[in-house]
């Protein structure tokens, strides 16, 4: 079945259809490094960690390009004498790092700075100044401005007039033509640190925001590339200003834009206006990362997800539910013939709704609709049945990235606190199991429902009991 996907800029669902068979080009507007990622941030980058693990499952080579912003305005602003700016970028982009590598999220195929590659953002300046679109100011300052009067599809991405865009703020409007031209490059002003500027044709300065994408998706996947992809938040000025400047530089740029939707709390969006914004790594300590994945990872990427209290206990029951079948069907079918002959298959439904838009919450639906089926089996001892739901729901989990018996989630078993828990549960079994020798079956129906009143729930197999925390 081809992938579907929705394009931003044509506003309708498309067939995908790369530009070389079989690979896939993806640029995604990554961090500015100014202060710690928010749940926000988690949520956009694992929006295209699940379309790269989908395209990649479908059998596309995909090359996924995330940028790290590491020169900015509000990077300067929030540098102290005690940090300079570079030192601060650096310490913040530590920490979005430790944020997606708590979820699971692959490490993108590269991760350029805009500072390394600032000679390319003065190449493409240069090239919209030769064809006009493009001009120094006459003031002598160092800027250089983009002229969106120039450019007659300016707005094509956002379905926009010139006429009717507001003035644009990002950046001094000390010789611009139109407040609405968009600085490509900043001359430097004295109370900036000299280390934030490098030598130009137009002067000492540092590049605009939106020049810095441009140049890093071309050096890295070409002039013209399959995806890019983004946060809603993006779509203009950002993305906007991208795709008119590399146009007008001469480059195809993007085939197909994504947004990924954002995060609000409680129906409000966050902000540090409100002080509702959640941080990555307060949000990494309400639950398991592997709860966090499948929470910020179950609504549809385009949709908006209202983040509210329970939210993550709701999340943490529907992925134990698959946990518990995963473990409760590798018990009964170790030492069987069906062990070693695990067939990993993706069901048709899953893959359908995968590859209509990345469907993820119809996809997590058949998940747990086969987990279901995968219980009954095992109940009805039909092991043939169980095993074959087993590989298929071993199969959905990993493309999704939350298989919980993957290696990468195998943490919560070191702890001391679940260790403890074990030695308690594994005494009270023991007596349970002495019990039931002397026929004692009123003592060991007392522990039984001990252990149920403290959450704890028991099955018996042919191996023996074995425990697990009750989900709901």
């Amino acid at each position: 079945m081809t992938v579907r996907l929705y394009d931003s800029r044509k506003q309708e669902l498309l067939d995908f259809e790369p530009l070389e068979p079989g690979r896939v080009g993806i640029y995604v507007c990554g961090p500015t490094v100014q202060s710690s990622p928010h749940i926000g941030h988690l949520r956009s980058a694992l929006v295209y960690d699940q379309w790269r693990r989908w395209l990649g499952w479908r059998g596309f080579d995909v090359t996924l390009v995330r940028n790290v912003t590491d020169i900015d305005d509000k990077i300067l602003a929030n540098a102290s004498a005690e940090e300079e700016w570079w030192a601060l970028a650096y310490r913040f982009e530590l920490e979005f790092t430790a944020g997606y590598n708590a979820l699971g999220i692959l490490p993108p195929t590269y991760e350029p700075r805009a500072t390394a590659s600032v000679g390319q953002m003065q190449q493409i300046i240069q090239r919209l100044i030769d064809r006009g679109h493009a001009y120094a100011a006459p003031d002598g300052s160092g800027d250089v401005y983009f002229d969106t009067a120039s450019w007659a599809d300016y707005g094509a991405l956002t379905r926009q007039k010139l006429s009717d865009m507001a003035d644009a703020t990002d950046a001094d409007p000390r010789g611009k033509r139109d407040p609405r031209d968009f600085a490509l490059w900043k001359g430097h002003k004295p109370e900036e640190p000299a280390s934030a500027s490098w030598p130009s044709p137009w002067g000492e300065g540092r590049p605009g925001w939106h020049i810095e994408c441009s140049a890093m998706s071309s050096r890295y996947l070409g002039p013209a590339f399959d995806i890019h992809g983004g946060g809603l938040d993006l779509r203009f000025p950002h993305h906007e200003n991208e795709l008119a400047q590399s146009s007008a530089a001469g480059d195809g740029f993007a085939s197909y834009w994504v947004h990924n939707g954002l995060v609000n709390v409680n129906g409000q969006k966050m902000s540090k206006s409100l002080g509702n914004s959640i941080y990555a790594s307060d949000f990494l300590e309400m639950a398991r990362p592997l709860v966090v994945r499948y929470y910020l990872g179950s609504a549809h990427y385009r949709s908006t997800i209202d983040y509210h209290d329970g939210a993550l206990v709701e999340a943490e029951a529907a992925l134990e539910r698959i946990e518990v079948f995963l473990r409760r069907v590798e018990r009964r079918l170790s030492g069987t013939r069906f062990t070693s002959d695990i067939v990993i298959d993706i069901p048709d439904a899953f893959a359908a709704a995968m590859d209509d838009d990345l469907s993820v919450p119809q996809a997590l639906g058949v998940l747990h609709d086969t987990v279901r089926a995968g219980n009954a089996a095992l109940d009805g001892e039909d092991l043939a049945s169980a095993a074959r739901a087993n590989g298929q729901v071993l199969a959905m989990a990993e493309v999704l990235g939350i298989n919980p018996l993957a290696v990468e989630w195998q943490t919560a078993a070191n702890e001391p606190a679940t260790a403890a828990l074990g030695a308690l549960v594994g005494n009270l079994l023991d007596g349970r199991r002495a019990a039931r020798e002397r026929r004692d079956f009123a003592e060991a129906d007392r522990i039984r429902d001990e252990l149920a009143a403290a959450g704890i729930q028991i099955e018996d197999t042919p191996s023996g009991p074995h425990w697990s925390l009750a989900n709901e």
